[in-house]
């Protein structure tokens, strides 16, 4: 994504010029989904008199729906840009964020997974049981070291404060987990999904994935990236947003936010 937005930002830049690179606010997985994404660029200016066939708005930004309509012509049909604004003063996409918010898709339908939704529904062979998913959930919940459900890297912490795992059968077939947390380490949702289906479908007991927890020994399930979709990314009121991202990079020194 970042690729092909950083090609449309070039053939037609928000203003003057786009010095860096865009900041993303999660890094997923490859294959994994995003309807909730969110992305900053910046921006040099246009200066009074600039040559531009686009209406220049009050902070020197082109007209940024009609910059919106050009974008996706020029990005692929798997890439959309939704909305754009001015950002608020202190704003980062990465390091202001609160919370990032997943979904998880699981069919347990004897003949595998609806066709329709087989690019963003996992098709699991076995009956699912969602109580006992949601009772080997509630154990991973809090502030904690997560090494057992990531896939570390050199100089990253792989703290993180899970605030929700919940499972929920919303069709016959088709169950949903909703995770949230401040951020998320490498495969982290992966993981956790892999380990909880195991548990869900009787393979595994109940105290496993808070055993894994505890002995901080990475696991060998790790759920296929296809169903997972980041659904969401929250932030502080406006005000809050400099001191957040200053105390998250205080927080996460030398660590990775995804």
């Amino acid at each position: 994504m970042q690729g092909v937005l950083e090609e449309a930002f070039a053939r037609q830049p928000p203003g003057a010029d786009v010095p860096h690179s865009i900041v993303v606010a999660g890094r997923t997985d490859a294959g994994v989904h995003a309807t909730g994404q969110v992305v900053h660029v910046d921006v040099v200016p246009y200066t009074d008199g600039a040559s531009t066939r686009l209406p220049v708005e009050e902070h020197g930004i082109g007209d940024l729906d009609r910059m919106r309509h050009r974008w996706n012509r020029y990005l692929p049909p798997d890439v959309r840009v939704l909305r754009a604004r001015v950002a608020p003063a202190g704003f980062d996409a990465r390091f202001s964020a609160v919370r990032r918010r997943y979904v998880y898709r699981v069919s347990d339908a004897p003949w595998g997974v609806d066709p329709l939704r087989r690019n963003d529904t996992l098709a699991w062979s076995r009956a699912l049981d969602v109580e006992r998913m949601n009772a080997a959930s509630e154990a991973l919940l809090g502030l904690n070291d997560f090494k057992a459900y990531c896939k570390q890297r050199e100089g990253a912490t792989t703290i993180r404060e899970l605030q929700r795992l919940h499972w929920e059968r919303v069709e016959r077939h088709l169950v949903r987990v909703h995770v949230a947390a401040d951020a998320f380490c490498h495969s982290m949702v992966r993981s956790l999904v892999g380990e909880i289906l195991h548990v869900g479908d009787g393979r595994r007991n109940q105290q496993w994935p808070a055993e894994l927890l505890r002995n901080g020994v990475r696991g060998s399930a790790v759920a296929p990236a296809h169903g997972l979709c980041l659904v969401g990314v929250d932030y502080p009121p406006d005000e809050e947003l400099a001191e957040q991202a200053e105390r998250t990079r205080k927080v996460r020194d030398h660590g990775e936010l995804r």
